[in-house]
């Protein structure tokens, strides 16, 4: 039998330092988790690695080739390219021997289909429906948006194509772990900073099982990847080529189904409640658990496809809403989001292949073709605290000034020309104040807004989540699929994040108005899915049945973004429990060191950090404080009833001189467990106190 062979000083550094970045991932999670004792080991089997967000060597999978999704749909007689801003080049006469979408021959583009009749359900997408999907790819190629398979660009070009680039073997775990905060894992060039290290062994400390297994997995991964490329020749034992399988194998056969069009057998979900009490991932492996034998191929119209009335289960302690908390403790929300998401996708045995954006060239002033965050600075500028760019605040604004009830809006597009010539028009004449509003129809700011979505020099989404968000079709369940729609969200940028919210709101506003319209929220996702997701450059990267298979998935996720919006901008409470343990350790440990201080100094005279609880509060009491009015506290008794909505209003009707409105005003916890959270109207304030006993309560206006 052969025996492994290692040969000079390269191969007894290369093991130290994986023993090294073992021992101290295992330092940190042999941890007891109050959810269940358990402990990580430390040579766990690399195989069956699951990538997530960021995985380096997960292969490609080939897109459905099921007949169903791969109808003939009518496609653009010309081939596209990114164009910049309102500049779009007529489109190239296709090459001889082109695919069929870029055949001229209509033949090729229009195929005889079986007729059939559209839904009036919104419960999945039909045929016709998804007809105007193509419809508006095809108007998207006949105004100069896109262009085809390795076209130039124009004269004149300000941006580049290329905004994707597929990361090298290790380059996405070593990414994912310091976005994490855990670059210390495997970085041991990076300073050592006690304090770093008391934060991360805080943080692991809260994770649950799901969580710490995500984090192992990619720091195996990277140690595998370490000792190939430090060892090049290494020679493997034949153990390991022979070698039976793992215990954990079996599952993972099983697993590879959701990908494949194989789905757990589910009814249509009778539950409408989402539980935010257990980490997702969590209740993601009890589903697995228990359904991993069960498996059927589900239609795309099965019963599973329908969307559910979900509502959150009533949170006594308040819903936490994005923009409610601190940026201290939104930074801890997403490094817990980003391996909690990950694990999500884990435990359905997903891979994602993640992209990594490079920089490209991007207009540095103007509307159209310039990055959200150029757009906001400048528009900051004029107005502090904007977030969402004017342009497409005052295109959706005009719409709805014009009126709602227009039939086929956003679907019917304007004329090409004129919207070329008003998208020049407003890029010379928007900031003046000297645009001609009254005259755009319709029809022509729906396209303008449209044009604006897609001609991002970076996808709405960000090259770095987008798959991502396409990847949510691949969960087994709506409800997982939502958890992982709200968790996405919370990954987004905050300029991507509030632009989004804009949108989906706005997409609600036109649905409301279906009666008129005619477009229903399907007509909608339809129609606006393609201008989401198709980002310059898009087509060129994509084969034509990855293209075909990406459509009705593209559309489903904007209809769970429009229907599903209060609740995916929101933090489940889990997350909010993880922050608040994590915020009590660092106390702890910060009371601890401050207690070895004055005991080494023998200083009797220092006051302990944690603030006692008040007398007024022993006593049923709590006192709110109003520094910004004329009336600086009040004393509040605490009841089973009281809400935070009752004490503003107690407060307001006590202090006539606030000249600011009810709904600009927030009740803060502040302190205690948390940093700063402004609480959601239907809180209970006396479950909250028992939570948070040490907080302080504030009446202020909203910073939004």
């Amino acid at each position: 039998m052969a025996s492994r062979s290692c040969s000079g000083k390269v191969c007894d550094w290369t093991q130290t330092q994986t023993d090294t970045m073992v021992s101290r991932l295992a330092c940190y999670l042999h941890l007891s988790r109050r959810a269940g004792h358990y402990t990580v080991q430390q040579n766990q089997s690399p195989h069956g690695d699951r990538s997530g967000l960021s995985t380096a060597n997960s292969s490609t999978r080939s897109p459905s080739t099921d007949p169903a999704s791969l109808r003939a749909h009518p496609r653009s007689q010309s081939s596209y390219s990114p164009k910049p801003g309102c500049s779009p080049k007529p489109g190239s006469s296709p090459k001889p021997g082109s695919s069929p979408r870029h055949s001229p021959n209509p033949s090729s583009i229009y195929r005889a289909r079986p007729p059939c009749q559209r839904s009036n359900s919104q419960d999945s997408l039909d045929d016709l429906e998804m007809d105007d999907y193509w419809k508006e790819v095809e108007n998207i190629t006949s105004s100069g948006g896109e262009a085809g398979r390795g076209e130039g660009g124009g004269e004149g070009e300000t941006q580049e194509e290329e905004q994707q680039k597929i990361p090298e073997e290790g380059e996405q775990e070593e990414a994912w772990l310091t976005e994490a905060g855990l670059a210390r894992l495997f970085d041991d060039s990076l300073a050592a900073d006690q304090d770093q290290e008391e934060d991360n062994a805080v943080f692991l400390s809260t994770l649950t099982r799901s969580q710490v297994a995500a984090v192992e997995r990619r720091v195996t991964s990277l140690q595998q990847t370490l000792l190939r490329r430090r060892n090049r020749h290494y020679v493997p034992d034949v153990r390991d080529i022979f070698r039976p399988p793992e215990k954990d194998e079996a599952p993972s056969k099983l697993k590879e189904g959701s990908e494949n069009g194989q789905k757990d057998v589910t009814s249509a979900e009778a539950e409408t409640e989402l539980n935010v009490e257990v980490a997702f991932s969590e209740q993601a492996l009890t589903y697995r658990d228990n359904n991993q034998r069960l498996k059927v191929t589900t239609s795309p119209n099965s019963a599973d496809d329908k969307l559910p009335n979900f509502k959150l289960l009533q949170d006594k302690t308040g819903q936490t809403r994005i923009g409610d908390l601190s940026p201290l403790d939104m930074k801890k929300v997403r490094r817990l989001v980003l391996v909690e998401s990950t694990a999500l996708f884990d435990t359905a045995g997903i891979d994602l292949k993640a992209q990594k954006a490079v920089k490209v060239k991007t207009k540095e002033s103007g509307l159209f073709g310039v990055p959200l965050a150029t757009l906001l600075d400048q528009d900051q500028r004029r107005a502090p605290g904007t977030k969402v760019p004017f342009i497409l605040q005052r295109l959706m604004s005009h719409i709805e000034e014009e009126g709602l009830d227009t039939e086929g809006l956003l679907r019917i597009p304007g004329a090409a020309i004129r919207v070329k010539a008003l998208c020049q028009d407003l890029e010379s004449s928007f900031y003046d104040g000297v645009f001609q509003w009254h005259q755009l129809k319709q029809h022509d700011a729906a396209s303008l807004l449209k044009m604006f979505i897609r001609e991002l020099p970076h996808p709405l989404l960000t090259v770095e989540y987008l798959n991502a968000f396409i990847a949510v079709n691949k969960l087994p369940t709506k409800k997982q699929q939502l958890q992982a729609l709200n968790l996405l969200v919370l990954l987004l940028p905050e300029a991507n994040r509030d632009t989004l919210k804009a949108l989906v709101e706005f997409f609600k506003r036109v649905i409301d108005h279906q009666a008129k319209n005619k477009m229903t929220l399907n007509n909608v996702s339809v129609v606006m899915a393609p201008n989401i997701f198709m980002f310059k450059g898009f087509r060129s990267k994509v084969t034509e049945q990855q293209e075909f298979s990406m459509a009705t998935s593209t559309a489903n996720i904007v209809r769970l973004l429009t229907r599903y919006q209060k609740l995916l901008w929101t933090i489940p409470k889990f997350i909010m429990t993880q922050v608040r343990h994590q915020n009590m350790e660092s106390h702890r440990k910060q009371n601890k060191e401050r207690a070895v201080r004055k005991l080494l100094k023998k200083i009797t005279t220092d006051k302990p950090s944690d603030k006692a609880v008040p007398e007024e509060s022993s006593q049923g009491f709590i006192r709110v404080q109003a520094p910004q009015f004329s009336k600086v506290s009040m004393a509040v008794q605490l009841t089973e009833e009281l809400q935070a909505a009752d004490v503003l209003t107690r407060f307001l009707s006590q202090d006539s001189s606030v000249a600011v409105k009810r709904d600009e005003l927030c009740l803060y916890e502040t302190g205690g467990n948390i940093k700063e959270r402004c609480l959601d109207g239907e809180t209970y304030m006396k479950d909250l106190f028992q939570l948070n006993p040490t907080a302080e309560w504030v009446i202020r206006a909203v910073q939004r």
